[in-house]
């Protein structure tokens, strides 16, 4: 009896119980073989092509030959995944692309290539008609709230399929339901990428009537298998009429046993990942808060006794209408697994609990752009080399939730909302928009407009070719939507209207003014507001700030009883920057809001919205925007 024959009529029946598109129908009726994933085993052994310890992907490329895309090495504590381009080790920011006739902001394919993508469309279903493909179901955004999905790639692409697993989780082959029907598929074809784009990474979005198709024409899951992803859930919700935040979120339990929540928003680098981890310490226990770049000296503080942290989301917080239930923003996390980048892990010791997760995980992880040897054990402070003496500054390592410690599954209410901003250097010499004090209070309006401007930020690690204060826009998440720029700012609005019991803050982190802080600033606020509670902050203890952009600033700091420096509260207070430093670098950042916010004001901006735009393009005070949104709550 041939076995393969029996295991093809038992892959069909399976295929045949899922309602797909007859696009998709023929491909599978004509490839040459079909895997359906039957287990996260089942997955690692296709990521290195059944048992190898090294595999390297390959592809046929038209005058070009066999090209070798990324290499997987198998080590004892997972797959280390690398790719020859350094250009591949990262997102480019501007990949995506619209293929449909929807509305969009977006740049469509047409225009930016010069002819209709459903060329290219069945051109890719041609070619993958002719691979041993993986066909693996799974739920965009998780089983309760989610959207049910399907991927289809190439068989030696599988670590692509075992990274798409572990971030949105996946349907095993016989858990698979009879008439799952597929809102999303995923077709990667990285190929393509030198066929057709010179070698770029492009990801082609195609939004039908009841399908969102999704095109990877490259094989770094960042731009498709984790943010392609997160751009289906964002085309969902602005249908449906909600958001997917772009956070972390970390339930804190002080020593005394007070709760508090914060969820932590950003761009790329702005710290979402890092507000999960541990404070950092030196060899002998003490917090290295800063260092002077001009003068050397150091400030240290004690904290004998950290806040317990309960990590709730990394990347992706659903905001999902059925949640919301009161006065305060309620979230669930959007993701299974998270895309973790380890850039400031340099050296053993720097952050002993995660370093532990990732040398003895439950179960191998899945590592990227770590110099991994095959059977040896993956060191995430060991990152793969871009040139001689260059590291990339992108490593990764994909961490499923389950495998997080005191991880919180239910959905929680948000007490508190941060947003941070990768800042550089700030002096009089050379100022910038560095300004940023360790801890700001936001009024809601200002708030908002943080989030509609959304500052990339300084020295950013995870995307290629970025300088300079540049945005993400929206949300932070504008990169990977695929609409209209005005419907998720009328979303953002409605959702801070609707949610007045949590408040707003702002951290910088890398440097604030002359000071290297690193993202110590967001871990001593969180420590900071855990111990405070719900108590609210007397008039005394707080300021106007010099830009009416920060909202608040701090006068004075305590932590478990050491004072932070006014300097680090104040920046203009640094003798290196003073208020004449200060204004240039207000100045710069006053400019940034100010272009970014114009392409908002259009007619189908909500009203309260465009008073709010007004108020910042005419230079409005702290008070202006707490007359028309309140304080800081």
């Amino acid at each position: 009896m041939d076995f393969s024959l029996i295991i093809n009529k038992e892959t069909m029946e399976i295929i045949n119980k899922m309602r797909l598109p007859e696009e998709v129908e023929e491909i599978l009726k004509v490839c040459p073989k079909i895997t359906i994933p039957e287990s996260r085993q089942h997955l690692l052994e296709i990521s290195v092509g059944g048992n190898n310890d090294f595999f390297e992907i390959f592809y046929d490329v038209p005058e070009k030959g066999k090209v070798l895309e990324a290499t997987v090495a198998r080590c004892k504590n997972g797959l280390a995944v690398n790719y020859p381009e350094p250009y591949m080790r990262r997102r480019v920011p501007d990949c995506l692309v619209v293929a449909d006739n929807g509305e969009t902001d977006k740049p469509r394919f047409v225009d930016r290539y010069g002819y209709d993508f459903d060329e290219l469309r069945q051109k890719t279903f041609e070619w993958l008609k002719k691979q041993n493909l993986i066909v693996m179901p799974f739920m965009s955004g998780g089983e309760e709230y989610g959207y049910p999905s399907l991927l289809l790639a190439p068989e030696n692409a599988g670590f692509f399929a075992t990274a798409l697993a572990d971030i949105q989780g996946f349907i095993p082959k016989k858990e698979i339901p009879e008439g799952f029907t597929p809102k999303a598929i995923v077709y990667l074809a990285p190929p393509f990428r030198h066929t057709h784009f010179s070698g770029k990474q492009v990801v082609v979005h195609n939004r039908l009537e009841n399908l969102h198709e999704l095109f990877s024409y490259n094989l770094y899951p960042g731009p498709s298998a984790k943010k392609g992803i997160y751009g289906v859930l964002l085309t969902m919700g602005e249908k449906e009429g909600w958001i997917t935040a772009h956070a972390s979120a970390v339930r804190i339990i002080t020593p005394y046993d007070n709760i508090l929540t914060i969820m932590h928003e950003g761009a790329s680098g702005g710290g979402k990942s890092e507000m999960l981890e541990q404070i950092h310490r030196e060899p002998d226990g003490r917090i290295k808060v800063g260092r002077n770049l001009v003068t050397g000296d150091e400030i240290y503080v004690d904290l004998k006794e950290a806040c317990e942290l309960q990590p709730v989301t990394d990347d992706m917080a659903l905001c999902h209408p059925d949640l919301q239930q009161g006065k305060k923003l309620v979230i669930k996390d959007a993701e299974k697994g998270w895309f973790i980048r380890v850039d400031h892990m340099n050296e053993y010791g720097t952050d002993p609990h995660f370093e532990k997760l990732c040398i003895y995980p439950k179960e191998p992880l899945i590592f990227l752009n770590i110099d991994g040897v095959p059977k040896s054990t993956c060191l995430i402070w060991e990152h793969i080399m871009d040139a001689p003496g260059k590291p990339c500054p992108n490593p990764r390592v994909i961490m499923p939730r389950r495998f997080m410690p005191n991880i919180v599954d239910e959905a929680v209410e948000v007490d508190v909302r941060s947003f941070g901003v990768r800042t550089p250097p700030s002096s009089k010499e050379k100022p910038s928009y560095g300004i940023i004090g360790m801890l700001h209070l936001l009024p809601p309006a200002l708030a908002w407009l943080w989030r509609l401007v959304a500052p990339r930020g300084h020295a950013n690690p995870s995307i290629v070719g970025t300088s300079g204060l540049e945005s993400e826009g929206v949300g932070s998440y504008w990169p990977f939507a695929t609409g209209k720029r005005v419907i998720h700012a009328n979303l953002l609005l409605q959702q801070i209207i609707n949610t007045p019991g949590t408040r707003y803050i702002l951290v910088p982190n890398q440097y604030i003014g002359v000071w290297k802080v690193g993202f110590m600033p967001e871990w001593i606020a969180r420590e900071y507001l855990a111990r405070r509670g719900s108590v609210r902050f007397r008039p005394d203890q707080v300021t106007p700030a010099r830009s009416s952009l920060l909202g608040y600033a701090l006068n004075t700091l305590k932590i478990n009883g050491s004072f932070i420096p006014r300097e680090l509260l104040q920046v203009n207070k640094q003798p290196e920057v003073g208020d004449d430093g200060y204004d240039k670098g207000a100045e710069m950042l006053n400019e940034f809001f100010k272009r970014e916010l114009k392409q908002f004001l259009v007619p189908e901006l909500d009203p309260l919205g465009k008073k709010i735009i007004e108020t910042c393009l005419e230079d409005g005070s702290l008070e202006d925007y707490i007359r028309l949104l309140g304080d800081y709550r």
